[in-house]
């Protein structure tokens, strides 16, 4: 039997529509202040441009506010800055996002770290990603926070469970990682340099592909009836597990596309309009 659809795609547009509402609440009592996330884009990465686009498109939907802030790939790493701590003192911003990734002479660590963390609503920050990770109030790293989400939409069991998350990122494989040990789960983190990886794999009631590589994960590593949660994407319409080949025998799997991704921007407005909720109690 084919194993449970994880459909981020519906759960996405069914928390657009109670978002609209929440943001329509939000521009009545700010007297038509919208909620705004601020983007800002640097060189000409075309996927990266496509990214900043759809969570345009996505504020768009649901009535928030958005600004684009483009810059060269020339752009140094304190001129972002510059632009960033812009950002952190405009009252009108509720939200600020650096794409990932930057050119690589940018020093894209710093730059993250110099979003004031009540503006971290994509959860980049090692000052957020402290706070998440001991239980203290943070915004989780986005696309982290909607697989959690997504998890506990479907029921799926956590407590006690193995994990094993394939990927160290820091906005990806290890904030997720430590969001799952919080929700009680046993996990074991793993990367491209791991041994007997696929011996890890097997063991897991939980795989997360993190990795970044397409179809790394195979599906003769995965053990029948687990929960697979693929958060890569790759030209083709791949992600980092070779989803064809576990999709009659696991319990539960992201779909790629329309899996994690829509969580991802999802969690993005959902963030955003938090920040700007506390915001505006903070200035009554």
């Amino acid at each position: 039997m084919a194993g449970i659809v994880l459909d981020g795609k519906a759960l996405a547009k069914h928390i657009e529509a109670t978002l609209s509402e929440r943001v329509q609440c939000f521009k009545d009592l700010s007297r038509g202040v919208a909620p705004l996330l601020a983007t800002i884009l640097v060189g000409d990465d075309p996927a990266s441009a496509t990214y900043v686009r759809m969570k345009r498109n996505a504020c768009r939907r649901v009535g928030m506010g958005s600004s684009r802030i483009e810059l060269a790939h020339e752009t140094t790493t304190e001129e972002l800055l510059a632009h960033i701590e812009r950002l952190n003192r405009d009252p009108e911003v509720h939200g600020i996002l650096l794409q990932h990734p930057v050119p690589s002479h940018i020093d894209e660590r710093r730059c993250f770290d110099a979003i004031c963390v009540e503006k971290d609503v994509d959860g980049v920050t090692c000052h957020g990603f402290g706070r998440m990770v001991m239980g203290a109030e943070a915004y989780g790293s986005a696309t982290p926070a909607g697989i959690m989400r997504l998890l506990e939409h479907y029921n799926i069991p956590i407590v006690g469970k193995h994990a094993v998350v394939v990927g160290r990122s820091p906005i990806l494989g290890k904030p997720l990682a430590m969001m799952l040990l919080n929700a009680h789960a046993t996990v074991t983190i793993c990367h491209s340099r791991t041994q007997n990886l696929p011996a890890l794999v097997q063991a897991a009631e939980i795989v997360v592909g993190a990795v970044g590589r397409p179809e790394f994960i195979e599906g003769a590593w995965i053990a029948d009836g687990a929960v697979v949660i693929d958060a890569g994407y790759h030209p083709g319409g791949v992600g980092d597990v070779e989803l064809s080949a576990v999709v009659d025998r696991c319990m539960a799997y992201t779909p790629v596309p329309g899996g994690v991704g829509p969580m991802t921007i999802v969690t993005l407005l959902t963030q955003t309009l938090a920040a700007a909720e506390t915001m505006c109690l903070l200035t009554r």
